[in-house]
């Protein structure tokens, strides 16, 4: 049989991860969030004190490493690092930048490359990304770039931060967002795009049910098609 995959790429604090999970619940899909993947290693190499930047040092801890996901009866996606559930722990505002600048690194697109396919040949998937549309998934059925303007999402960023009990100001927020922005469509491996077949979804002036509900006819519209 085969399986339907929808792949939602945009930049950092688009809402893609909400509203993927939002989804994925509804449809009965797996939602696998590849931020969570790279913030994963990201992790690790900061916990080591390693340079990110650094691709040899990055691609030699590859082979040691055991990267994993696991989907609890609430849906969540959790992060396992080498056995241990580090999925709290990734989402460290530190932590983002170490993930945009190790996902710049071929070795390390290659080494996640394969797992993320497997799990698109055999579910039903909501993927999250970057590159899910221009280079994981190329021949998803149904492709949306969900953006908002920067300062929407670093309002939104923000709020997502008081509520983990890691505030931060929203002049850093904001910079933060437009740094990873700029690092993440300038990268020269897999750079954030817009596939050319992919609808775009600005959700700078929409709440979240509308936002679901664009979404939604995006979604009902392209797998009718497929």
């Amino acid at each position: 049989m085969s399986t339907i995959r929808i792949a939602i790429d945009g930049p950092s604090g688009a809402g893609k991860c909400t509203l993927a999970r939002s989804f994925a619940e509804k449809l009965g899909y797996l939602y696998v969030d590849t931020g969570a993947i790279y913030r994963t290693l990201g992790y690790h190499i900061y916990a080591k004190g390693l340079n990110p930047k650094d691709g040899t040092a990055v691609s030699a801890e590859l082979p040691g490493l055991r990267v994993e996901m696991s989907h609890g009866r609430d849906g969540l996606q959790r992060m396992l690092l080498n056995g241990q559930d580090v999925t709290e722990r990734i989402r460290l505002p530190e932590v983002s930048m170490y993930a945009s600048a190790v996902s710049a690194h071929p070795s390390v697109r290659t080494y996640l490359l394969e797992m993320q396919r497997a799990l698109a040949r055999t579910h039903n998937v909501i993927m999250d990304g970057r590159d899910i549309g221009t280079v994981v998934l190329p021949d998803a059925e149904v492709k949306v770039f969900l953006t908002a303007s920067p300062e929407t999402r670093a309002h939104r960023r923000m709020l997502e931060l008081e509520d983990r009990g890691t505030p931060e100001p929203y002049e850093k927020v904001l910079a933060d967002i437009q740094k990873r922005d700029w690092d993440d469509s300038h990268r020269a491996v897999a750079p954030l795009r817009q596939a050319e077949d992919a609808v775009v979804l600005d959700t700078t002036a929409l709440n979240f049910r509308e936002s679901e509900e664009a979404l939604l006819r995006i979604i009902r519209e392209r797998t009718a098609k497929s």
